[in-house]
């Protein structure tokens, strides 16, 4: 009867119902903390919906939503080169004040004035207010390089062109380079809306000035101190 006891003693231990207990606590737990985290996705996908985006061509897609400051770097991209296209691009029929006029907009206020004037600079024989008979400027671009975020909601991209000016008594014209680091920075602002029979440049402009990106500095493309001060630009 006393070799018995130790055994029946084993028999009665609460050990392993504890255990059983214990492990069905901490996975009714584990089943709590999922439904809990399921739970927070559905409302966080409620209270930050995706946008529908209606498309020019008819299509419809949906956007999840972007912090302001936030943009993709195939829109930076295409940004700067069309917007550095459009604006170094005229001719007799598109004087380059006309030009100047439409993609201002896309330039930062307080650098206006100077990129204005270094416009004017690249074609001497081309004055910006008064352009020669048969005068025409095309921007060729080689290169958009990705960019690259110097703070947050600020990125430099380098692009390598070339200007190509033309004049009545030059018909082969003359290369400029245009190799140059642009600044451009995200912005809250709305577009400028679109004016009543807008011109294919004033259509174009509206589009880039979807991205809410503004060009506040333009550096040579060796300037190591290139920075937002547009009294640095282009020396």
């Amino acid at each position: 009867m006393q070799l018995l006891k130790p055994e029946n003693n084993k028999k009665n231990s609460p050990l392993p119902l504890l255990a059983v207990g214990t492990f069905g606590l901490h996975l009714f737990t584990l089943l709590l903390l999922i439904f809990h985290w399921s739970m927070l996705q559905q409302l966080g996908r409620q209270l930050t919906p995706q946008s529908l985006v209606q498309l020019v061509d008819g299509h419809a897609i949906t956007v999840d939503p972007q912090a302001n400051l936030e943009r993709q770097p195939e829109t930076i991209r295409r940004f700067v080169g069309e917007t550095m296209s459009l604006m170094l691009t005229w001719s007799q029929q598109q004087p380059p004040t006309q030009v100047w006029e439409i993609t201002s907009q896309l330039v930062a206020d307080d650098f206006k004035e100077k990129l204005k004037s270094e416009i004017t600079n690249l074609n001497p024989d081309s004055q910006f207010e008064n352009v020669n008979r048969g005068a025409e400027n095309v921007l060729v671009i080689q290169k958009v390089s990705q960019p690259q975020e110097i703070s947050n909601g600020n990125w430099k991209v380098e692009i390598l062109a070339n200007q190509l000016i033309f004049n009545s008594y030059d018909k082969l014209g003359k290369s400029v380079s245009f190799n140059k680091q642009i600044l451009v920075r995200a912005i809250d602002r709305p577009v400028t809306s679109l004016p009543n029979a807008a011109l294919p440049s004033e259509f174009a402009a509206y589009r880039l000035g979807e991205a809410r990106l503004e060009i506040y500095n333009i550096c040579e493309i060796k300037d190591n101190n290139c920075s937002g001060n547009p009294n640095k630009a282009l020396p």
